[in-house]
């Protein structure tokens, strides 16, 4: 059961991505409403998949990659339909469902072979601190695509290139408030996360911090996204250099959840 549903996610997530695209070329009320909806079908798809894992693993699944990409996927597609519902930028799903659609793939690549749970992760712990470590993740994924979108648009207009694209897209206003609330949402998560996980370190490991890879550049994700929250609420810092540095920031995000763990083993290895 939970292969099927698994499976068929990555169908209609596929679909629903060729849907989202086409919304750039021709973009029509049906079209949109289309997309959505197929969406929405491959998130509870989705959603099923992970429950019907839980049942089966007797614990959260999110202790090894094909179950942590899978998680990450679905907490991307939930936070954007959330955007999307709110503001009406389908056209933002462009963008940000083609990677949602690339991340569940490369979990369907993985071993999905259910183990026996790490004894240190055996902890009330793993909710509170990995469920905020999603939540922020997707949130600062949705604002890497705004981001992607404020230089386009910024573009067009630098350029007076005010053509069919420029007019699909949302606006600066839209893409800067998105990208605000996903800060604003993101940060704080993120910034609990790291505490709950530095609590259950010293339960686990005796240690509430021990410089592991995932530790480290987790702080520095954090001090790329508390510069950006400050310099926004200091000095209302927006525009380019800001779009840049989300999408730096988004990128160093992707290389500690995804990257330390290929690359730099540690006491976060079996994740």
């Amino acid at each position: 059961m939970t292969e099927i549903a698994f499976y068929l996610t990555v169908a209609l997530y596929g679909a629903a991505t060729l849907l989202y695209l086409s919304c750039l070329v021709r973009a029509t009320p049906c079209q949109a409403i289309t997309a959505r909806r197929v969406l929405v079908i491959g998130f509870l798809a989705h959603c099923l998949a992970v429950i019907h894992r839980f049942i089966a693993a007797g614990h959260l699944p999110i202790t090894n990659m094909h179950e942590s990409l899978s998680f990450f996927a679905l907490s991307i597609v939930g936070i954007y339909l959330y955007f999307e519902t709110r503001y009406k930028v389908s056209t933002l799903g462009s963008f940000v469902v083609p990677f949602a659609l690339l991340i569940i793939s490369g979990a369907g690549l993985l071993p999905t072979t259910i183990k026996p749970l790490n004894p240190a992760l055996q902890s009330a712990w793993i909710y509170s601190h990995t469920i905020l470590a999603f939540g922020a993740y997707a949130f600062f994924t949705i604002s890497c695509a705004v981001a992607v979108l404020f230089l386009i648009q910024s573009h067009f207009l630098k350029k007076k290139q005010l053509g069919n694209l420029f007019l699909k897209l949302p606006s600066l206003d839209v893409l800067d408030e998105i990208g605000y609330r996903c800060l604003a949402f993101g940060f704080p998560m993120l910034t609990v996360a790291i505490i709950t996980g530095a609590i259950w370190a010293s339960r686990a490991w005796g240690s509430y911090w021990s410089w592991d890879p995932k530790e480290s550049w987790s702080l520095i994700t954090w001090f790329i996204y508390a510069a950006l929250l400050h310099g926004r609420l200091t000095t209302g810092w927006r525009g380019k250099r800001a779009a840049i540095l989300t999408i730096i920031g988004f990128l160093i995000m992707l290389f500690t959840f995804i990257g330390v763990n290929l690359w730099l083993p540690g006491l976060h290895s079996y994740t």
